[in-house]
């Protein structure tokens, strides 16, 4: 936890991106009952968003599971999982939070400065902040907020299905997140970019 509070400080919320060509999902499953992290890398080309390269890689598991600290447990696979890709990707697209989190640095943030390369936060679920539900049409969002800040947002990816919270994880704005996570849904709730990823990890 202190070391998660020294680094969100060091978390840029504004756009220091290079022309986006590779976009990448990042996923994390378990096997053997929670022993080995099994982490997927799917690299997209976009914005046509077919897959470009793929890696998985598996570790054991050395990070008890703690909600508020799933980086340290998951994070150790990831960058195996990153370091086999030809070249880094322009844009990560993390399955989790970005600083829509109780100390400002979920996975997406911690990997994000760890790798220094743009992240986004794209988590099913709600870890922190309050919202109002965001009216049912396609790219409808409101904002998630945590006090006087908001952290993130409560983004509806399509009509009729519950909403994504989609948080900057690093040199990323929020409206900037918003836009590439919507570009990367095409038919489904979720975008392909974590469609693809949740694929691999879960075998």
């Amino acid at each position: 936890m202190a070391l998660q509070r020294e680094l969100c400080g060091q978390v840029e919320a504004s756009d220091r991106l290079v022309p986006v060509r590779r976009v990448a999902g990042v996923d994390v499953g378990f096997e053997a009952s929670g022993a080995v992290a099994r982490a997927a890398v799917a690299v997209l080309r976009y914005p046509e968003l077919t897959v470009l390269e793929t890696a998985i890689a598996r570790r054991p598991t050395e990070f008890p599971y703690i909600p508020g600290l799933l980086s340290f447990r998951e994070l150790p696979a990831v960058l195996d999982a990153l370091a086999q890709l030809s070249q880094p990707p322009d844009l990560l697209l993390c399955d989790g939070q970005g600083i829509a989190h109780p100390r400002r640095l979920g996975i997406a943030s911690h990997l994000g400065l760890l790798v220094d390369l743009p992240s986004i936060g794209v988590a099913k679920t709600r870890l922190y902040g309050a919202f109002q539900e965001p009216p049912d049409q396609r790219g409808a969002w409101t904002p998630l907020r945590a006090g006087n800040d908001i952290v993130g947002a409560a983004l509806r990816t399509r009509p009729g299905v519950k909403p994504l919270y989609v948080s900057l994880g690093h040199r990323i704005s929020l409206e900037s997140a918003i836009r590439y996570v919507m570009a990367c849904c095409t038919r489904y709730r979720l975008p392909e970019t974590t469609r693809h990823a949740h694929r691999l990890a879960s075998g």
